[in-house]
């Protein structure tokens, strides 16, 4: 992932919360210490930071998922 992608997840996990935002480094640490295989949406992160305690401040509304007009 090149740099400039690696901020805008980053950025997205942080607008993911209410108010309070966490730092960049606390979110690559938490990304790292799951040993994930994939990269999870950014609202995943997220909630997985906040499920954990790691950063417990209010999370927004989860994002809408999109559903084809084929799935309709």
């Amino acid at each position: 992932m090149s740099e400039e992608s690696a901020k805008y997840f980053l950025g997205r996990v942080q607008k993911s919360f209410k108010k309070e935002k966490p730092p960049h480094m606390l979110i690559l640490d938490f990304i790292e210490a799951q040993e994930i295989d994939y990269i999870p949406e950014p609202y995943d992160i997220a909630a997985m930071m906040n499920e954990t305690g790691i950063w417990v401040h209010a999370l927004k509304s989860p994002p809408a998922i999109l559903v084809d007009d084929e799935e309709v």
